[in-house]
């Protein structure tokens, strides 16, 4: 069963992306900012990151940054924020996201880029 960590400081947020995810049958595990979240991918494997940008304590450009640096499986990442500056996606994929999306964001948009990041058939 694949593993996704959802990385977001709002709790109604995270909430609602573990909902889309578990409803699709993924097993999904949670941080509320980049430090826990690094934390956790240096102990745990993850096939998929959903990472918020705006986080206290270290925010999603640096966990991504710093994860990308680290001797672990690098799996793809998707960086989500209500931040639509082109100058913020250019950011997020420098930081080394695959995938920029902008919130709201709706089901279905989302298990799209889910599966299709983890190489997986669309439902």
């Amino acid at each position: 069963m694949k593993h996704i960590l959802i990385v977001d400081d709002a709790s109604t947020v995270r909430m609602y992306h573990r909902n889309i995810l578990e409803a699709a049958g993924y097993t999904v595990d949670e941080a509320v900012n980049g430090i826990e979240a690094l934390e956790k991918a240096l102990t745990g494997k993850f096939d998929l990151y959903i990472v918020d940008i705006n986080m206290p304590k270290m925010d999603g450009y640096e966990f991504l940054q710093q994860l990308r640096r680290e001797p672990v499986h690098q799996a793809p990442a998707v960086m989500v924020s209500t931040e639509a500056a082109e100058l913020d996606h250019t950011k997020a994929y420098f930081s080394g996201a695959n995938l920029y999306m902008v919130k709201p964001i709706k089901p279905l948009q989302m298990m799209t880029y889910v599966r299709l990041l983890m190489g997986e058939e669309s439902a």
